[in-house]
């Protein structure tokens, strides 16, 4: 196991008490349509977990792999105008990962979660385990739960 997903799995289970059970594809699970080809689910099964930028702070925003997270519902979704993409290097400092790989919880701070709630509808979904190679099945409650994450309409 790549040592970045061993440090997410063991971080998880000390924080959570949960054992993960992480699955590597060599040929990469970057977008969700290579990570739904690499499971075997639909696109709309995989939890993409994507960092934004809002008035200056950083936001995880979690969606369906068959949606487009919408800034605009973002902004709305947070009560105010400004909210962009982060970029890479903001990515890394909000969360400890990079892009690709960015888990929906377990991060190395305290970043705020907003959840697509169409995810919820799913039995259950795969996230990236802390790298573009690894994933993980979980129900979409209990990534709300970790998470500590607000279901929201933040998709377009």
């Amino acid at each position: 196991m790549h040592r970045r997903a061993r440090e997410f799995r063991d971080r998880v289970t000390d924080q959570f008490g949960i054992d993960l059970a992480i699955h590597e594809f060599p040929e990469g699970t970057k977008t969700a349509e290579d990570a739904a080809a690499a499971v075997g689910c639909e696109v709309r099964a995989i939890a993409s977990a994507l960092v934004f930028v809002a008035d200056g702070d950083p936001i995880v925003v979690v969606t369906s792999g068959a949606n487009r997270a919408s800034e605009a519902k973002v902004a709305e979704e947070l009560e105010t105008g400004d909210v962009r993409m982060a970029d890479p290097d903001t990515v890394r400092e909000a969360t400890g990962y990079a892009i690709g790989g960015v888990p929906p919880f377990g991060h190395d701070g305290d970043v705020p979660t907003l959840v697509d709630e169409t995810l919820l509808a799913e039995e259950e979904v795969w996230a990236a385990a802390g790298t573009p190679e690894a994933v993980f099945p979980i129900d979409p409650e209990r990534l709300v739960e970790f998470a500590g994450a607000r279901p929201a309409d933040v998709v377009e």
